[in-house]
């Protein structure tokens, strides 16, 4: 019987691009634009951050793995006084070490790809990963880590289905590419829940961090698709002619490490 580890492993490798697209492609489709990922002035609430904030005391720690430019971290502080930040992108780190000195926060970084850096991260009080998780095939060294590096707890956030779902009328229109419908937040869990690891799990409605302008949007999605530039006009009024929304299903997910909740 597959295991939950492997159906999560093998769900997210269908999502990979033929090879015959991909050799087409005038550039390397797996961008991540810093400008979606920038921390705004005021962090909204949400239920991650809750999960996070109530076993948190005056002066802890907060470890952000994938931690882009800090959004995850930086809701926690206060009370959190030390924030560490791992991620592959140096710009990401930079924008990181910037939000971290403009709110007089101590920081470090690590650039890297979790779990490979895993030994020379320090342990922190809270352990954070906000929309990594569809990134990693071999789930569980990866969680495993994070659960090691926890005092207190781990929280995650995802959306329920793979961030890139959205493209798949995109992908069926340019290419007439059939996408796959998993993995989900479920199957996370039930990852974790054959790890032992005992999660809870929260569902609910949160914005939808998205390029600022259609000129913007067609753009990205473009080198997404890996479609030409010639196309972008394309790619333009293929957004132009459909519906968007500013929200998506997220899931909550955490944990508290053995010595939690002290």
């Amino acid at each position: 019987m597959t295991s939950a580890a492997d159906h999560w492993r093998a769900s997210l490798g269908a999502w990979a691009i033929p090879d015959d697209i991909i050799a087409a492609a005038e550039e390397s489709p797996w961008i991540h634009p810093v400008e979606l990922f920038l921390v705004p002035s005021v962090i909204e609430p949400s239920p991650s951050h809750e999960r996070a904030r109530e076993v948190l005391h005056t002066g802890d720690s907060v470890l952000d793995v994938g931690c882009g430019a800090g959004i995850a971290a930086f809701a926690l502080t206060p009370p959190a006084a030390c924030v560490i930040g791992v991620d592959t992108q140096a710009s990401m780190l930079s924008e990181f070490s910037r939000n971290a000195q403009l709110r007089g926060v101590t920081s470090s970084t690590i650039e890297g790809r979790w779990p490979e850096v895993a030994q020379d991260t320090p342990s922190a009080d809270v352990v954070t990963a906000h929309h990594v998780v569809y990134n990693v095939g071999d789930i569980v060294p990866f969680l495993r880590a994070l659960d090691e590096h926890a005092r207190r707890r781990v929280v995650l956030e995802l959306p329920d289905e793979h961030p890139l779902a959205p493209m798949s009328a995109a992908w069926r229109h340019f290419w007439q590419l059939e996408r796959p419908l998993g993995p989900t937040s479920a199957d996370l869990v039930r990852v974790l829940d054959e790890m032992g690891i005992r999660a809870d799990r929260y569902s609910w409605t949160g914005a939808l961090r998205t390029e600022q302008n259609l000129d913007e949007a067609a753009h990205f999605m473009r080198i997404r698709l890996c479609l030409p530039r010639s196309r972008e006009p394309d790619v333009h009024e293929f957004l132009a002619t459909r519906s968007s929304t500013s929200t998506r299903a997220l899931s909550t997910i955490w944990w508290d490490a053995p010595q939690g909740g002290e």
